[in-house]
């Protein structure tokens, strides 16, 4: 046998090593993108969190991978999620996440659910240089904290509570009654309502907040049917939301304007209350299938996903233009995440929410909206420039 040279051996080592020195590059190019957050599955935040995001998160992957995967600078690599159930509790969404951040050393998160969680995780998310696009918080004080990893889809307290003030104002209103629960999302949009009424001609006649997990608010619903104001508000989330709308019906609360938030734009609400139930009944929404065709598109993906199961007509859109934004900045600069930071803070960002674009933290592109269930829709129906349907000015009975 003829034995090799050295000369040939040399070139052989080095060959091999060449080919060592490729693959890792290789497998970086192949290797999953490791997206995590964590989700309440179970315990009160579950209705919200499993109507507005988890859904969404779970269709934008299974649409980025049936494309190959998502393009990280035009490269494509397949999705891995990797989730837990934060079980409705604040410190479980703390550990959670200083460990996909810390010792997990995840490519992306996502955000979790609610005003309260987000403004727990916040302050994590600058820490560790991980960009957040949060579509279910509503903080001033997020806002103010001043966090440059940390963005607000969803329109602020301000901009929503002023809508329905000149949507109120601009139709006769003038006297309201409030309730509202006793937190975060809760406080915020309360004194948000209050500056708005502000010069407004508009009289608050009853304030009332109520604990998380209310069970009865018939005593408060009576209290304020008995004052007669022209419009109802209540900033409450969708368990609330269902009690407070079934309770004013129970007590012959029905004034010309009732607007209760979180909940309200969920398909959820108009199969509990049934669509002639929900009809002239007013909340928070911004979108719906009829917003653009992109929207449309979403929503017909969403619903066959899910076995009919539709997104809701606010926060799903907020969540979804987050994951358009997310994948427009992965695919523009990749993964380091000081570079999709940026990206995201300096871009005017095309979604089917409209033009997003961020001041600091917030998202001060998107107007405040107010929509209404109209013949089994919610309508977008203030302000006019971006409505869906005219208002129906006056509720009719509860049916």
């Amino acid at each position: 046998m003829v034995q090799p040279t050295r000369r040939k051996i040399i070139q052989g080592a080095a060959a091999a090593v060449g080919a060592m020195s490729v693959a890792p590059g290789l497998l970086a190019q192949s290797a999953p993108v490791r997206v995590g957050y964590a989700i309440a599955r179970t315990g009160p935040w579950t209705g919200g969190a499993q109507v507005s995001q988890e859904p969404n998160y779970l269709l934008w992957a299974e649409q980025q991978n049936a494309a190959g995967g998502l393009s990280v600078k035009g490269v494509k690599r397949p999705i891995e999620l990797i989730s837990s159930d934060d079980r409705s509790d604040t410190e479980t969404v703390v550990r959670t996440y200083e460990k996909l951040m810390g010792s997990d050393k995840v490519d992306l998160v996502l955000a979790p659910w609610g005003s309260n969680a987000n403004f727990a995780v916040a302050p994590l998310a600058n820490r560790f240089g991980y960009p957040f696009l949060a579509p279910t918080a509503l903080s001033r004080r997020l806002v103010e904290m001043k966090l440059p990893y940390f963005f607000l889809l969803l329109q602020q307290p301000a901009p929503m509570t002023n809508a329905l003030v000149d949507m109120l104002k601009a139709n006769g209103a003038k006297t309201l009654a409030v309730i509202y629960v006793d937190d975060l999302f809760g406080l915020e949009n309360y004194s948000a309502l209050k500056v708005a009424l502000q010069g407004s001609g508009i009289s608050l006649v009853q304030d009332t907040s109520y604990p998380g997990g209310v069970k009865d608010l018939s005593p408060v619903l009576r209290s304020i049917r008995d004052k007669n104001p022209d419009a109802f508000v209540g900033f409450t989330y969708p368990p609330d939301t269902i009690l407070a709308s079934k309770q004013a019906k129970e007590v012959g609360l029905n004034p010309k304007f009732f607007y209760a938030s979180v909940g309200t734009a969920f398909q959820l609400y108009k199969n509990v209350m049934t669509p002639a139930g929900a009809e002239g009944v007013l909340g928070m929404g911004s979108w719906n299938s009829k917003s653009n065709p992109a929207a449309k598109a979403y929503f017909d993906a969403h619903t066959k996903k899910f076995g009919g199961k539709e997104p809701d007509r606010w926060a799903s859109g907020a969540c979804w233009a987050g994951m358009e934004i997310l994948t427009a900045a992965v695919n523009k600069v990749g993964l380091d995440r000081k570079a999709l930071r940026d990206y995201i803070a300096g871009t005017t960002h095309k979604t089917i929410m409209g033009d997003i674009r961020f001041t600091g933290s917030e998202n001060t592109a998107t107007p405040g909206t107010v929509s209404q269930w109209q013949n089994g829709e919610f309508e977008v129906v203030w302000p006019q420039q971006v409505a869906t349907a005219k208002l129906i000015p006056g509720k009719p009975a509860w049916k």
